[in-house]
């Protein structure tokens, strides 16, 4: 035989990309971030989800203006109209963007004093744009450290500038990402979103309050607004499908202090 007909399994590519290698890809998801994590001396981590169709409130700002400019002066076009309505909701959501981003950096400031080696309560993402982009400049803004945990998608999701170049990992599988964002959290902020962040916000909610989840994980909700439109949780309670309990597993606050404030003094209390 020739050398090149003794390939080694693990050296073979073809069958390591086939289904029968499934269950190897799924090891390689666990085993390469969690040795790349000890590497960076990684203890733990604060999880923010949310939208990833957001934008920083003074380039929403900008557009805003743009648009007025050009329609200021003539009759309004069904165009215009839903260029001035995507606008409103930029700006709105805009507003939250910041307040993201000054959140990672107060907790990403205040995790850099913590004595020890370990990089405690780091800031990690879903790793795109977004919130998840203004959580991770946040934690840039403060000189810190972050994480994201991408997942490949078919209208290919980039990680996002200020992700910490050796904390920025790819991901195939939802589970496997999953299991990670779980793993480290010690906290989590929950930013406004759409189905993938009520996707996480509710599986996170039924863990704690399944009691599936043995840590203490304080979770915060920013938005009230927002929130309060799109999930009616005193309707839950009313409707006997949650326990008027239940709506202390999460914490609803539209400030960014508030929230610092919240989680510095849950994280001390359970972890420190």
């Amino acid at each position: 035989m020739s050398e090149k007909e003794l390939l080694k399994a693990y050296h073979n590519q073809k069958f390591l990309d086939g289904p029968d290698a499934r269950m190897i890809r799924m090891m390689a998801e666990y085993l390469e971030p969690s040795a790349r994590l000890r590497r960076q001396q990684v203890k733990d981590a604060v999880v923010f989800f949310g939208s990833a169709r957001s934008v920083p409130l003074a380039e929403a700002k900008k557009e805003w203006e743009a648009i007025q400019k050009r329609t200021r002066k003539r009759k309004l076009t069904e165009q215009d109209k839903k260029d001035r309505d995507r606008a409103r909701r930029a700006l709105r959501m805009g507003e939250y963007y910041d307040t993201a981003r000054a959140l990672a950096r107060k907790l990403t400031e205040w995790t850099k004093g913590l004595p020890g080696n370990k990089k405690r309560f780091v800031v990690c993402t879903g790793g795109g744009p977004g919130m998840m982009e203004a959580a991770n400049w946040g934690a840039a803004d403060a000189g810190g450290v972050s994480i994201g945990l991408n997942i490949s998608l078919p209208f290919e999701q980039e990680p996002n500038p200020h992700i910490t170049d050796l904390l920025s990992f790819e991901f195939h599988y939802f589970f496997m990402r999953k299991f990670w964002f779980m793993y480290l959290a010690r906290a989590m902020v929950i930013m406004p979103g759409g189905f993938g962040t009520l996707d996480e916000f509710m599986e996170v909610l039924t863990m704690v309050q399944t009691r599936k989840l043995k840590k203490k994980l304080p979770v915060v909700l920013i938005g009230s607004q927002y929130w309060n439109e799109v999930v009616d949780f005193e309707a839950l309670v009313q409707w006997g499908t949650i326990s008027p309990e239940d709506l202390d597993l999460f914490r609803l606050t539209d400030d960014a202090d508030d929230a610092f404030d919240y989680l510095k003094a849950e994280l001390t209390r359970n972890y420190l």
